[in-house]
């Protein structure tokens, strides 16, 4: 993409995910994602009722008195998107390419950490890791992501979901909220590396079809490129038996990824490219605040 052309994307894009961190997702995203935990704030005297596990007793043996420590929450996030750049993400029948509702999306979750005061990293991988820019704040830093989320181009066409959670796992050493967005269009099973993630970050699934994924249209003999493997075959869509073959191992394949997150005890969603991703960023966020 040109310089100039870039630049208009990455205005449009920040003019759009922007105003709708700002009017919509402002306070559930503040709601839906909690901090690390608590923080030590300062210690005071014990007061009848106090939990006996707080005492401090550096301090207590000190003043021979017993004192406490207080806690409070600790809001910062460090917050990590992990975006797969596999050759299946330029695919899109219908308002967009898949690779454009993620940037959208990516843009959108960008601009709700920074108004939370959130850092923010990205990770960008295919079947390997394509490239890591480190956790950070501010409105310059989400500006390179989204250029980079509009112009990167991924060395390698295939898709490895688990190493690219296991590098994320111990690339960011303090917890943190990580955002998987991709087709989940992996052959390999990553929920053991998924669980393990989840156990030490907060993990979250976004992912984001195309409706020709679920459901081929009566046309008739079509060939069909796989974008990750490059090989081609045909397949004659007039046939009504193909074409419920072809959903049901779509179908199939989709209940295999809802027990893989639900197994995972990970939050999900799942978008289709004509769909509106602002509606079910919503749901995911209503869904954590219960």
């Amino acid at each position: 993409m040109e310089t100039t052309e870039l630049l208009k994307r990455v205005r449009q894009i920040e003019i759009k995910t922007k105003g709708l961190s700002n009017n919509i997702f402002a306070g559930q995203y503040h709601s839906a994602f909690k901090g690390r935990g608590m923080a030590f704030s300062e210690v005071r005297e014990y007061q009848y009722g106090d939990d006996i596990r707080d005492i401090d007793w550096n301090v207590t043996a000190r003043f021979h008195k017993p004192f406490v420590k207080v806690f409070e929450e600790e809001r910062e996030l460090t917050v990590m998107l992990l975006i797969d750049v596999s050759g299946s993400l330029d695919f899109g029948t219908a308002r967009q390419l898949k690779k454009e509702m993620v940037t959208e999306i990516a843009a959108t979750l960008s601009f709700s950490a920074i108004q939370n005061n959130d850092k923010i990293g990205v990770i960008f991988f295919s079947d390997k890791i394509e490239k890591f820019i480190p956790p950070k704040k501010g409105r310059k830093h989400i500006l390179y992501i989204i250029r980079e989320l509009l112009d990167f181009k991924g060395e390698s066409l295939k898709t490895d979901i688990g190493q690219a959670i296991r590098y994320m796992t111990n690339a960011i050493k303090k917890r943190c909220t990580t955002f998987v967005i991709s087709d989940f269009m992996d052959n390999k099973d990553f929920r053991n590396a998924l669980t393990i993630a989840n156990r030490k970050h907060d993990m979250v699934a976004i992912q984001v079809y195309d409706r020709r994924m679920a459901e081929l249209p009566e046309i008739g003999l079509v060939k069909i490129r796989d974008a990750e493997t490059g090989v081609d075959r045909y397949l004659d869509t007039s046939s009504k038996r193909i074409r419920n073959l072809y959903s049901a191992k779509w179908q199939e394949s989709q209940e295999h990824l809802k027990q893989t997150f639900l197994r995972s005890k990970v939050d999900s969603m799942s978008v289709r490219t004509d769909e509106d991703y602002v509606k079910s960023l919503l749901t995911l966020f209503a869904k954590r605040n219960r």
